[in-house]
């Protein structure tokens, strides 16, 4: 059955053709398996709180009839200003107006937030924009430059709060910069989300083709409960797709946890356990609470441009599994730098059990995907990542996050990073193991390798399950590295890179390659540390079972200094200049490279499931999530390999791509 939504009809309806209901919650309240509502163009500023699941075959779809003509807002629009002084405006809101959730007197905060605690989830916007907060009156009038924001001139646009309790009133302060904002657009954060089920367990909800903008989300860290502005909230089968999503103070869309009031900031607020322990009972008591490939996860995230969120466009710890995320555009996340903490990137997820991330496109974001703990059969394939770095003229941010392409943290594998374009100047940060990359072209340096773990002892699962096989702290090695071009296109020197968490600094790498990996022993040289002839003896073999695991390289392309590690087999390195050049074409980014004429001649082998081999931890290959193998046969674009192998993505080689 068709459900009718119009926000312009003359009256509310009973959700027909002819008598359409103007609020999309209200046809939330009447959708059952198998109906479609069709909102029509308009702006609805109104919380959709699904409450009936669909099923497997007969989900519940809700769909712009318009592509991007039906926007779903958390804000209100405000033309009440009066002139304060200069170009600053004033005005007083009624704080009845947000119910039980003031986003003016609640502060992003919680667990893994180290960034000064001072900024509102509410905010203010210009024309779709948001403005910065500043602390006081004063430096709204000043309206000075941002040292950290990656916008400078947006930056000077200013806004400041305050309450009245005798009036029981938010109080507002703008510099609009000459702007009269009663002429202009201007809205404020009202509503906490957008389209989020309050319960759990919501199944099969298909969302097309909306505008989905400017919600009050608060800080969502991995042990907590995780808001988004849009999430399927620990349900299973959801797909978002063809969506414009923009503007959440905190995140996007949400694939996260469920509030355990037992372990929900836990350390923010009671601080006697560590934050990694209470992770570590958040994957347990999960189980407890319904964790099960079964009932949760399944989702597909597909053709969404996500955009302007400040601490991520996809995030998500356990609630995603299983998952798939392709063809998003995912650029400018917390390029204001108002925020920072241990949960910032494009796409940040925990417990990425089996999600395939691929054909994305992320820039400009401070990073661009961080898989954290349980890249458990994880995949990043065929994705563009570029620009996510912190430019040159930005002051670093206390407690903001370093930057690089893709960040796997303290996993113990199979993860899988094959036929991806990584063109930033940090690629790839190892704080981890079990990692596989397979015809890449890295543009970037390899960072962190055996470092940023300590004793931090994480999950593994029985292959393709969330049920939890053990723990084991991270060892390192035991990566592989197949048929991929290294090219040293960013400075050599090192960097220094200020920590999240305190106020010390460590030098960074940027000399691209997989030199770093010279410490660590080959196949032969690990095995030879175990006598199979002779009974074992613990106390003895203890150095090894603690020691670092193996690590392959084969096939892969070094040019332009990037530097090979010395048990390479069959690589090639060149100190001849390469070209890697990210341009525009017809609206689209494209490649002009000169590297495959460097390669000549140079192949390697087919890479396959065979030849990666097992995860060491978890013992489980890398494969696909149905638990058939992978043949690295197809390239970046899903054309075909033949039998002469060519190192890198693009499988026929050449000088321009259109990616």
């Amino acid at each position: 059955m068709n459900i009718y939504v119009d926000i312009h009809a003359g009256k509310d309806g009973n959700g027909s053709r002819e008598m359409p209901y103007r609020s999309i919650n209200d046809a939330a309240k009447a959708a059952m398996p198998g109906d479609t509502v069709l909102v029509a163009p308009g702006i609805y500023r109104e919380y959709v709180n699904p409450v009936h699941a669909g099923t497997e075959d007969a989900p519940i779809t809700y769909r712009s009839v318009e592509p991007l003509g039906a926007v779903i807002t958390g804000a209100e629009r405000i033309a009440t200003w009066e002139p304060f002084e200069g170009t600053v405006w004033k005005t007083r809101v009624a704080n009845s107006l947000f119910g039980d959730y003031n986003p003016y007197t609640t502060f992003v905060y919680g667990d893994w937030y180290f960034a000064k605690a001072d900024k509102h989830t509410g905010a203010v916007y210009l024309n779709g924009r948001a403005l910065y907060e500043v602390s006081s009156i004063e430096d709204c009038m000043k309206a000075d430059v941002y040292e950290c924001s990656w916008q400078p001139e947006e930056s000077r646009y200013k806004w400041y709060t305050e309450q009245d309790p005798e009036k029981d009133e938010t109080i507002l302060y703008a510099n609009f910069l000459g702007a009269d904002p009663n002429e202009e657009t201007v809205e404020i954060n009202v509503r906490h989300m957008c389209f989020f089920p309050e319960k759990t367990g919501v199944n099969y909800i298909h969302v097309q083709g909306f505008g989905i903008t400017m919600a009050a989300t608060n800080w969502a860290p991995p042990a907590a409960f995780q808001e988004g502005m849009i999430g399927p909230h620990w349900s299973k089968g959801w797909i978002i797709e063809d969506c414009d999503i923009s503007n959440s103070k905190c995140a996007g869309i949400s694939l996260g946890k469920y509030l355990d009031p037992d372990n929900n900031h836990y350390f923010t607020y009671k601080y006697v356990k560590s934050p990694t322990q209470m992770e570590r009972d958040a994957v347990c008591r999960g189980q407890y609470h319904g964790w099960l490939k079964e009932k949760v996860g399944s989702h597909i995230i597909r053709r969404n441009n996500i955009h302007h969120c400040e601490q991520g466009g996809i995030i998500g710890r356990m609630g995603g599994v299983f998952s798939i995320i392709e063809d998003n555009h995912i650029h400018h996340i917390n390029n204001m730098m108002e925020l920072g903490g241990a949960e910032i990137a494009g796409i940040k997820m925990h417990a990425a059990i089996d999600v395939i991330m691929r054909r994305n496109h992320i820039h400009h974001c401070t990073m661009g995907i961080w898989c954290d703990w349980e890249a458990q059969g994880t995949r990043l394939t065929q994705n563009l990542l570029h620009d996510n770095q912190r430019p040159a003229f930005a002051k670093p941010l206390a407690g903001g996050m370093m930057s690089q392409d893709i960040f796997v943290e303290v996993g113990h594998g199979p993860t899988l990073i094959d036929n991806n374009v990584m063109l930033s100047e940090a690629s790839v940060r190892f704080c981890t193991q079990g990692v596989a990359m397979v015809h890449n072209l890295v543009c970037g340096a390899l960072t962190a390798v055996n470092a940023g773990t300590g004793t931090r002892y994480t999950p593994y699962h029985m292959p393709h399950r969330t049920e939890v096989m053990g723990f084991m702290t991270i060892l390192h090695g035991d990566d592989r590295f197949y048929n991929n071009i290294f090219v040293q296109n960013h400075p050599a020197e090192e960097v220094i890179v200020a920590h999240d968490s305190d106020s010390g600094a460590d030098p960074e790498n940027r000399l691209a390659g997989t030199w770093m990996f010279d410490q660590f022993p080959t196949e032969a040289e690990w095995k030879a540390q175990f006598d199979f002839s002779r009974p074992a003896n613990m106390r003895e073999l203890e150095p090894a079972h603690f020691g670092h695991l193996p690590v392959w390289c084969e096939g892969n392309v070094y040019l332009s200094g990037a530097k090979a590690c010395k048990n390479e087999v069959n690589g090639m390195e060149d100190s001849v200049k390469a070209v890697v050049e990210l341009t525009e074409k017809d609206g689209a980014p494209a490649l002009v490279t000169n590297v495959y004429e460097l390669v000549g001649g140079f192949r390697d082998r087919m890479v396959n499931s065979d030849v990666l081999g097992k995860a060491f931890e978890p013992e489980e290959r890398f494969e696909n999530p149905d638990g058939t193998p992978i043949t690295f046969n197809r390239d970046y674009f899903g054309s075909f390999r033949g039998a002469e192998v060519l190192p890198g993505p693009f499988a026929q080689g050449g000088t321009e791509f259109t990616l």
